[in-house]
């Protein structure tokens, strides 16, 4: 049986509910006797965001009811995980350094357990300010919202769980590439260049890398994959370029491996057909 549930809908649901509930009577603010469980965000994953394009990271984790709860009455509690940074209290109060689910949906297990998947949302624009920072790019903590209602939906109790789990977020990177001339004759030089830049969560664009270390790639033509020839440094503004032998029809790209702040990134192809 597929249960609904009420949609956590990322930091508005987290900081405005933490909000009220958090300032609500102390009798509220106690254990729920909901556990949750088995929460994995991402598949494991780092996250990569961009400067325009939401991000929705995958979500599951499982739910355990107390007594007195029943899975058929959904409405009767709530259960969400979110990323934070920093103080918990100040994240779950005021939304800001947290990221909430985008939604999620439950699967009954037994009248006590269920299984829930969805995912978070991240959003870049500026009216959301979910990454409005480059310090943003880091190490995420987890925490999770519990919530325990009356039939008639008053609250009955409410707590903030901490896991030991963490997520990073990275800064999403992008690399060009043009390889010239094309066509060329054989054992002549080609010019490889390109550029690296990454997202900038400040300004929400996207910005030179330099001194990063990049690969150029080579698939020979009627071949499936790609080999490596060189590496390549980045100069102050991004830019990459190289000579290489034309000694066979081909493709050739850009490879970033990506590190602790920013996410990898291969380029297009680009064939240069050798004669």
């Amino acid at each position: 049986m597929t249960t609904g549930r009420r949609a956590a809908t990322g930091i508005a649901l987290t900081g405005a509910l933490a909000l009220t509930l958090l300032n609500a009577p102390a009798a509220q603010a106690q254990d729920t006797g909901i556990t949750v469980s088995d929460i994995v965000i991402n598949k494991g994953k780092p996250i990569v965001v961009g400067t325009t394009k939401p991000v929705e990271p995958s979500l599951t984790f499982k739910i355990t009811l107390p007594s007195g709860y029943s899975t058929s009455d959904p409405f009767r509690y709530d259960a969400f995980p979110f990323l934070y940074r920093g103080d918990l209290k100040h994240a779950a109060d005021t939304g800001d350094n947290s990221i909430g689910p985008g939604g999620y949906t439950c699967y009954e297990r037994s009248d006590k357990k269920a299984d829930c998947e969805g995912s978070l949302y991240i959003d870049p624009h500026p009216s959301q300010d979910h990454v409005d920072s480059n310090s943003d790019a880091t190490t995420w903590k987890t925490a999770v919202s519990l919530f325990l209602f009356k039939a008639n939906g008053n609250l009955v109790a409410h707590e903030l769980e901490t896991r030991s789990l963490t997520v990073r977020l990275k800064r999403a990177a992008r690399v060009t590439v043009n390889a010239s001339p094309e066509p060329v004759v054989k054992g002549k030089k080609i010019t490889v260049t390109g550029k690296l830049t990454r997202a900038d969560w400040a300004t929400k664009k996207y910005g030179a890398y330099g001194g990063r270390s990049v690969t150029l790639q080579f698939r020979e033509t009627g071949t499936s994959s790609f080999v490596t020839v060189k590496k390549v440094t980045t100069s102050s503004t991004g830019a990459l370029k190289t000579t290489v032998t034309a000694s066979k029809d081909g493709t050739w790209r850009w490879s970033y491996g990506g590190n602790d702040t920013t996410g990898a990134a291969t380029s297009g192809g680009d064939h240069v057909d050798v004669r």
